[in-house]
């Protein structure tokens, strides 16, 4: 496994046309592994491809990567970075990888970390009781904390707890009477978008055109507590929830007291 990190030039046609577009993005990365054919889907039970943009500042976007093989991003670096400067110096290509076994195999029990995560968050609701159910996004940021947090043991971690002295909203329940945890944990949800866009391809004159696709994404950060190291092993080169072709699922992991997404 490796895991590897893009600097996006945003000052570039090319970036704005890939950040413009989940689909883009998706292909492009795709694109950096040669074994890999478009035809290819992922394997059911094992490490795939994930990818995230951190939109530090509104010039500042990272690309994050987590792959069963090291990418080749020559592609990338002449369509959204600085081609120019990775010639110039042939030790520095335009992107950094390294091994990610290395953390993976110091896993263990106990073990604290920060965290980041760009997910999909959604459920499962019908309007009418005679209507299918319907895969429907969380909007609010109390219905997007409790999507992750019910999902913390099966994923092999739980999030830590602010000490009573430290939180400021106290605990309860909803105008539809689910739970409300305040500022019980040490989590934030944040940058929620509402991406959409057209998949279909190649679609001519006479051709059906397909829905567009639409789906919220929200970031968290937060600090957790290792309770099983081979499920989190799982999540980090599987992912988590929905929509990870589109730049969703790709948990990273930080030494306390860090900054950034240099997990």
């Amino acid at each position: 496994m490796f895991l590897t990190r893009f600097r996006v030039n945003t000052a570039r046609s090319g970036a704005r046309r890939l950040l413009s577009s989940p689909q883009a993005m998706h292909a492009a990365v795709m694109s950096s592994f040669p074994a890999l054919l478009p035809t290819d889907a992922p394997p059911p039970d094992g490490p795939r491809v994930l990818w995230r943009l951190d939109h530090t500042t509104r010039a500042e976007v990272m690309l994050y990567i987590v792959s069963p093989d090291g990418p080749d991003l020559t592609h990338l670096v002449e369509q959204a970075g600085w081609p120019a400067a990775a010639a110039a110096d042939p030790a520095q290509p335009g992107w950094q990888s390294r091994p990610y076994g290395p953390l993976l195999d110091r896993l263990d029990t106990g073990d604290r970390w920060a965290f980041r995560l760009t997910a999909n968050p959604v459920h499962h609701a019908r309007r009418k009781d005679d209507e299918p159910t319907k895969r429907t996004a969380h909007l609010t940021p109390v219905h997007q904390m409790g999507w992750l947090l019910k999902r913390q043991e099966a994923c092999g971690f739980r999030i830590l707890e602010k000490p009573d002295g430290e939180r400021l909203l106290p605990s309860g329940t909803t105008h539809t009477g689910q739970p409300h945890h305040g500022d019980r944990y040490e989590l934030t949800v944040r940058d929620q978008r509402t991406l959409a866009f057209d998949k279909s391809r190649g679609t001519g004159s006479g051709g059906a055109r397909r829905a567009p696709v639409s789906l919220v994404t929200v970031t968290f950060d937060g600090r957790l507590e290792v309770t099983d190291p081979q499920l989190l092993r799982r999540v980090l080169t599987q992912g988590i929830g929905k929509a990870k072709a589109y730049g969703c699922g790709l948990l990273t992991l930080a030494p306390l007291g860090t900054t950034g997404a240099k997990r």
